[in-house]
C-alpha cells in the first residue's frame, strides 16, 4: 500500500464524493460535533448516503463494478459495498427524511460506522492521505473536484 494520489483515478471525482460520504459516515464525533448540532457545511446524513451511491448507483449493483475507474481492487469495492449496503438498510428502514438522531439511535447503526470507517481508512490510505483528519466541508469538496 505505498498510496497513490487521489487524482490517478479515471473517475476520481467520484471517487472524492465516495471518500467524502464514508469519512463522515465513519466518524462518531463528527456525528455529534456536525450533524446532531446542525452545523453548517457538512449535509446531514441522507445527503452522505446520496453522495455514496447517487453517482455509483451503489444502491443497485455491487461497487466491484468500478474496480480500476473508481476504487483500486476488489478490496476496496468489498469494503464499500459493505458500507453501502449497511447504511442503506438502515435509510430504508428510518426514512431518508428522518432527524439524524434516528440514524445514531438505530441499533444497527454502530455496525454501520464500522464498515464505513473500514472502507474510508482503506480508500484513504490507499490515496496516501491521513485517515484520521476531520472530514472536508462540502464548500471544500465542491472546489477539490471542479473541472478545470
Amino acid at each position: 500500500m505505498g498510496g497513490m494520489p487521489l487524482t490517478d483515478m479515471p473517475w476520481w471525482r467520484w471517487r472524492t464524493n465516495v471518500r467524502s460520504a464514508l469519512h463522515m459516515l465513519s466518524d462518531p464525533a463528527f456525528h455529534h460535533e456536525c450533524w446532531l448540532a446542525g452545523r453548517e457545511g457538512y449535509g446531514d446524513v441522507t445527503d452522505a448516503v446520496y453522495r455514496l451511491v447517487e453517482d455509483t448507483w451503489l444502491d443497485n449493483w455491487s461497487a466491484e463494478k468500478y474496480v480500476g475507474t473508481i476504487f483500486r481492487d476488489s478490496a476496496e469495492a468489498a469494503a464499500v459495498d459493505a458500507a453501502a449496503l449497511r447504511v442503506l438498510r438502515i435509510m430504508h428502514q428510518v426514512g431518508a427524511d428522518a432527524p439524524v438522531s434516528a440514524y445514531l439511535e438505530h441499533p444497527g447503526w454502530p455496525e454501520a460506522v464500522h464498515a464505513a470507517r473500514e472502507a474510508h481508512v482503506m480508500l484513504a490510505t490507499n490515496d496516501a492521505e491521513d485517515p484520521d483528519i476531520p472530514p472536508r466541508s462540502l464548500d471544500v469538496i465542491r472546489i477539490m473536484t471542479r473541472t478545470a
